[in-house]
């Protein structure tokens, strides 16, 4: 095989593993809490082969890791998701398929793309009705065995789900319902929204599609006790001019966000549209609503990276996403997204206590930066070394930063039967000094003192986007 390209997507802590392996007993640091017992899965974007196209991040061969948590010890496996385009790939043993626009692939595989159901399973995971579900929010959900990590194939609950699923599904903790979303829902391009709800048993009992403003990356969205959220911000996607050479997906300031607003008892007939600034979200951490007052938090962004403008120009360099409030007052005379900065730090990849998702809640974490690792990603001025917790309802900040390291999502764990808040938080850390990586076990409360055991792999584990836990038993 020939060296990946010569691009910083593919290089440092981006650059691919070659290799799938199985490390049953990874060296302990500190202390696994023996109560810790479950599997921790990572997914993210990892070529097989060295891309033939100009290389987007976002569109490498998904790979999962998986550790798992044992009475103190823990065990790390990795496997790429063997979709069809991995399996045509391999065979070739050659890019094939171009990244971001379609049309860029060659005639004989045209087909194939526009039809594919399974993508590159390369975003997010969920375990959810007994299935272990791999997410990239192009196509359907990619399954995989949560034990041996053997590959599946496209999942489509039982035939009743013939669109996308989005990459960001909830969990409601009250009843076990999974809730998805999904964009461009009727094909590329199209200005279609899905909404869609799993029971705990995993059969889909509700599926829409209708309309949204326009035709937009919506990669996130916005569920609380009583309503369902579609924000739709203006990184437009458009085939007319991704015909025309122009880029498929591109930000577009001049067009406002728009938030449709369903009551989760309703149907997209109930929807109302309610406008705020342009803006861009890639995850929203939290949401919650208190007589028709919606608040909800999100790591916002005021331009978005990795996306140029309509015409091709770059958007602005070294953007960081801050904390930020999202207010909705449903009884205001003419209702609007209001937006607040909680923090002015950097902040991505959220997550929440997951039993007090959809509902009022005090604990955050995410990833963020102190800003003494410089990047080695154009466009990016700091590397995101930090996990920080953040306390919405008083600001509070406690956080811990490596001096040589990469931090991945964050991922918390409650201990059972304690409050919210209480238990562990995951993180697999790159340490640039060694190219190798470690799984870092934190005290959910008490970040700052550093982590309190780690589980070290002895190659590296690139960037992954998000990961999932599923209890032992």
């Amino acid at each position: 095989m020939k060296p990946m390209p010569d691009n910083p997507f593919l290089q440092g802590y981006y650059e691919p593993l070659t290799f799938e392996a199985t490390a049953p007993d990874l060296v302990i640091e500190g202390e696994i809490p023996a109560e810790l017992n479950g599997t921790f899965y990572r997914n993210g974007p990892n070529p097989q082969v060295p891309p033939a196209n100009e290389y987007h991040f976002f569109t490498g061969d998904g790979m999962i890791h998986a550790f798992r948590f044992d009475n103190g010890r823990v065990s790390h496996m990795n496997r790429w998701a063997r979709t069809a385009r991995f399996k045509i790939e391999r065979e070739a043993q050659r890019s094939l398929f171009s990244g971001m626009n379609p049309l860029e692939t060659p005639p004989e595989y045209l087909d194939f793309v526009l039809n594919d159901k399974e993508g590159v399973a390369n975003t997010s995971v969920v375990y959810h009705g007994g299935r272990l579900l791999l997410l990239e929010e192009g196509h359907l959900p990619f399954e995989m065995d949560p034990d041996t990590l053997d590959s599946h194939g496209a999942w489509n609950f039982y035939g009743k789900l013939n669109t996308t699923m989005s990459a960001h599904p909830k969990v409601d903790p009250a009843n076990g319902d999974l809730l998805f979303h999904a964009y461009m829902a009727s094909g590329p391009f199209s200005d279609d929204l899905g909404y869609y709800r799993v029971n705990r048993d995993g059969f889909m009992v509700e599926s829409h599609i209708f309309k949204a403003p326009y035709a937009s990356m919506v990669h996130d969205f916005v569920v609380t006790e009583n309503y369902i959220l579609f924000p739709v911000m203006p990184i437009t996607g458009d085939m007319n001019r991704a015909m025309e050479g122009k880029p498929p997906f591109a930000w577009q300031p001049d067009v406002a966000t728009q938030v449709g607003v369903m009551p989760r008892n309703g149907t997209p007939d109930d929807i109302q549209w309610y406008e705020g600034d342009a803006c861009y979200v890639f995850h929203f951490m939290n949401a919650s609503d208190n007589n028709g007052v919606i608040t909800f938090e999100a790591c916002h962004f005021d331009s978005p990276p990795l996306f140029p403008m309509a015409d091709g120009t770059p958007t602005p360099p070294n953007v960081h996403p801050y904390l930020c409030r999202w207010t909705l007052d449903l009884n205001a005379a003419s209702p609007r997204v209001k937006f607040t900065q909680l923090a002015g730090h950097g902040a991505e990849f959220p997550v929440v206590d997951p039993r007090y998702a959809m509902r009022d809640y005090t604990h955050g974490w995410y990833t963020s930066t102190d800003g003494k690792i410089p990047a080695l990603i154009p466009d990016s001025d700091a590397v995101y070394n930090t996990i920080m917790h953040f306390n919405v309802k008083t600001g509070a900040e406690d956080a811990y930063a490596f001096d040589s390291g990469y931090v991945s999502e964050p991922m918390f764990v409650p201990r059972d039967g304690a409050p919210e808040g209480e238990g562990w938080v995951l993180s697999c850390v790159y340490d640039f000094s060694t190219n190798t990586s470690a799984l870092c076990v934190f005290d959910a409360l008490n970040i700052a003192a550093g982590p309190i055991g780690r589980a070290n792999v002895a190659h590296r584990v690139p960037v992954c986007f998000h990961g999932t836990w599923k209890p032992a038993g």
